[in-house]
């Protein structure tokens, strides 16, 4: 019996209108394009708009895309996995919503949150399904309204964050393609230089923490960026010497997009070019979970069958990881 690969068959998106620019941004805190430029890479970021619209929302649209490009019809759909730290409420699941949005109805669905470097988390555990050859059809949403829990009177953190969705189909093949290996790390250190300080079980919502503004994003950003630079080239690198993998190798570089300089210090680490790495930080700003998966879904139509890729993240708590894999079709 041949051995049971999982692969990446297809990759939605969902983007929302409003762009919030540098020089929007420079009127509401004490900022400018120079500035955030000059030490984040990011230019503009997408926020959506509308009273009770959230995550939810986003990700049903990307999966609705994805539905219709792959020709799935939701009864056709295993299990769904979302990767969110914006969730629409602490329960129910955002997944459970998303599939009653988009018509999937009867499977098992669920929620992960390992902060930027959830969808290597979601996509190495939908792997784990799919090689198992329980699941045919398996779905993994990375759905983030950052714009919710962004503190916009801070101006080291309100120039980083966007909102976006994103869904990525996989599914079984005995192809010599898809998912070839995974690296994935946490490390519970992190958990104070990145954080939000209330609203769980530790220090639950009240006038206080409210009036504190604790339910919006906290980092200290040179731990942060410390760790992220080190960590993430580290792993990229070990992922390929694990693979016997020469920058030549490589075809594309998917790194998380949080700060142009990390992307940078990872790639020179590898050996890669400019040429070889994924980059749209400067248009979308950190969309979290989403961005990895985002930057597949805008060069997925120069992406070709067998193409190596090393996907790369970093993230809260901390979390951080790389992915190898194949990719599994050339696009339409």
């Amino acid at each position: 019996m041949k051995k049971i690969n999982a692969v990446i068959t297809g990759v939605g998106a969902y983007l929302p209108d409003y762009i919030l620019t540098n020089e929007e941004l420079s009127t509401m805190v004490d900022t400018s394009d120079e500035w955030i430029m000059t030490r984040v890479g990011i230019k503009e970021r997408r926020i959506l708009k509308g009273e009770g619209k959230g995550a939810s929302d986003m990700g049903a649209e990307a999966v609705k895309e994805l539905l219709k490009k792959t020709g799935t019809k939701p009864e056709e759909v295993d299990l769904l996995i979302c990767t969110t730290v914006t969730p629409d409420h602490m329960f129910p699941g955002t997944s459970a919503i998303i599939c009653d949005k988009v018509g999937i109805k009867n499977i098992q669905s669920f929620d992960m949150n390992a902060a930027c470097s959830g969808f290597l988390f979601g996509l190495d555990t939908a792997t784990k399904y799919v090689q198992s050859g329980s699941h045919k059809k398996v779905v993994v949403v990375s759905a983030e309204k950052m714009s919710s829990i962004t503190d916009y009177t801070d101006r080291t953190t309100c120039v980083l964050f966007g909102d976006a969705a994103t869904a990525i189909m996989l599914e079984p093949t005995e192809e010599e393609i898809g998912i070839q290996d995974t690296i994935l790390r946490t490390n519970g250190i992190g958990r104070h230089h990145l954080v939000m300080k209330a609203g769980g079980s530790v220090k639950p919502a009240s006038h206080e923490s409210v009036d504190a503004n604790e339910h919006t994003v906290y980092q200290e950003g040179q731990a942060v960026f410390k760790h992220a630079v080190s960590n993430m080239a580290d792993v990229a690198v070990e992922i390929m010497d694990k693979n016997n993998l020469t920058s030549e190798d490589v075809k594309w570089l998917v790194p998380h997009q949080a700060n142009l300089r990390i992307i940078d210090a990872t790639a020179r680490r590898m050996g890669v070019s400019k040429d070889q790495v994924m980059i749209n930080i400067e248009k979308y700003g950190n969309t979290t979970s989403a961005t990895i998966p985002l930057c597949l879904w805008e060069w997925e139509k120069d992406l070709k069958k067998g193409d190596n890729i090393v996907l790369a993240a970093f993230g809260a708590g901390f979390t951080w990881g790389a992915i190898y894999l194949k990719w599994g079709y050339d696009s339409k």
